[in-house]
């Protein structure tokens, strides 16, 4: 067979480089012409539910102001149970508008891959020719030309290819750059979306129990305003009562309130943190579902990101981490967070000393032992939990004790500051807040200032 010209070699180029952009901008175009009237739709669905949220929102602060009475409290049962069931809907749209972007970042990325492949598959053409012509001798390319114009084609040719290498690396660069940059997103959205099902699922364990609470208040007082008010009565709690109650926690043994409160109190000292909030915090990260506490690490941990850091608090420790309980992993994402305070490790390397990249145990950089005298910190151990999420809260500005900063503090905690705004998310702040008003009313009882803590 005939050598290549140049003509040949860098036409043949020319028109994968320009095919595949034109695949890769039709890709695109038609991708996003078909799901634009999708997401409008699902954008005005979307609209219209947030309007009745904002109703049943209306209608809480209404019922709020008014004195404690049984039609009082079910119609603020009522209004949770319904502002709920509409967020849980508008969180369902948000997450089939998250599922098309995420499709639509998959096809790209195979789009990507696929340009990727071209790309290289034409650098080897290149490197095949300048190879060829790199290894022929001016005296045998000479000889073996048909004519000398012949010969300084192939010179020319030679020229031709070296620029062409240049710009089929770069192309390789930008693609590979762009490439990791589409998978960066990507993983973003399907973070953001394992938050929103972990929500979900949370915000519907909470329409069950406000149901089964609205239930059982209407069984034992048959609707009467007598009866409800005697059950009132009957049910506060003294402060004896408050401190001995049992505080849940999944990932540890259960401990009393007032054990509970001693340790938000010393996290409070010397973080500034309000103490019923950071006990709200606790209890809503132990609400997260029934497989907080029920997992391994071989099989429910990431294996990439959590499992050698795991290994390494574990050593540290002298624990055996095939017996230390870990969340499960849901259908949705990975589990493997540790303890009460439910930090996955490694988030609590960066706050218990374990340092990159092999994850040694360094004291000097143990902010979670300082503070307990814990040293190094044990995740499952109550007081090294409280103290962990107490940094980590008021980092993210808890300390100021307003509403506001407690309420983004609480978002931070769930899926990280730059989500903290997103509505989608919002509800778990929104179930802190009415946690750490409930543990406030009981604090204050504690603290003498009395308090009616029904609901």
């Amino acid at each position: 067979m005939g050598k290549p010209t140049r003509w040949v070699i860098l036409g043949f180029l020319f028109a994968i480089s320009v095919g595949h952009a034109v695949v890769f901008a039709q890709t695109d175009s038609s991708g996003s012409a078909q799901t634009d009237a999708y997401r409008a739709q699902l954008q005005a669905q979307l609209a219209d539910l947030e309007r009745q949220i904002a109703g049943q929102q209306a209608i809480l602060d209404q019922a709020k102001t008014q004195d404690v009475s049984l039609s009082r409290d079910i119609k603020i049962l009522n209004a949770h149970i319904a502002q709920a069931q509409l967020e849980i809907k508008a969180r369902t749209i948000a997450m089939s508008q998250l599922q098309t972007g995420i499709t639509q970042k998959q096809q790209t990325i195979s789009t990507l891959n696929s340009k990727l492949g071209d790309e290289m598959e034409s650098l080897a053409a290149l490197l095949r020719e300048k190879n060829r012509l790199d290894t022929t001798s001016p005296a045998v390319a000479i000889l073996s030309a048909q004519s000398l114009s012949d010969f300084f084609v192939d010179l020319d040719t030679f020229d031709q290819i070296n620029e062409k290498l240049q710009d089929s690396f770069t192309k390789i660069t930008d693609t590979k750059n762009l490439t990791q940059k589409q998978q960066d997103t990507l993983q973003s959205q399907l973070d953001e979306e394992t938050k929103l099902r972990q929500v979900q699922q949370l915000q519907k364990e909470q329409i069950a129990q406000q149901q089964a609470q609205k239930q059982k208040i209407l069984a034992e007082t048959k609707g009467q305003e007598k009866a409800y008010q005697s059950l009132i009565a009957k049910n506060q709690q003294s402060a004896a009562q408050i401190r001995a109650a049992l505080f849940q926690l999944n990932g540890s043994a259960a401990i009393s309130f007032g054990k509970a409160l001693d340790y938000a109190n010393e996290a409070s000292k010397v973080t500034g943190i309000r103490p019923a909030f950071l006990l709200a915090i606790i209890r809503e990260e132990s609400n997260l579902g029934s497989n907080v506490g029920k997992g391994t690490y071989a099989e429910d941990m990431h294996p990439t990101r959590d499992v050698p850091v795991f290994m390494a608090i574990a050593s540290s420790l002298g624990l055996n981490p095939t017996s230390l309980p870990v969340s499960k992993k849901q259908w949705y994402g990975w589990g493997g967070a540790m303890g009460p305070a439910q930090f996955i490790p490694s988030t609590w390397a960066g706050y218990a000393g374990y340092v990159k990249p092999d994850y040694r145990y360094d004291a000097s950089k143990d902010r979670i032992g300082k503070l307990t005298g814990n040293q190094p910190p044990n995740p499952w151990n109550p007081e090294d939990a409280f103290m962990a999420s107490a940094i980590y809260l008021t980092d993210s500005g808890a300390a100021a004790q307003t509403p506001a900063a407690e309420f983004k503090a609480a978002m931070c905690y769930l899926a990280g500051c730059g989500n903290a705004n997103k509505a989608d998310l919002q509800f778990y702040g929104q179930q802190v807040a009415q946690f750490a008003a409930q543990y406030q009313c009981q604090i204050d009882i504690l603290n003498g200032k009395g308090g009616n803590c029904s609901l």
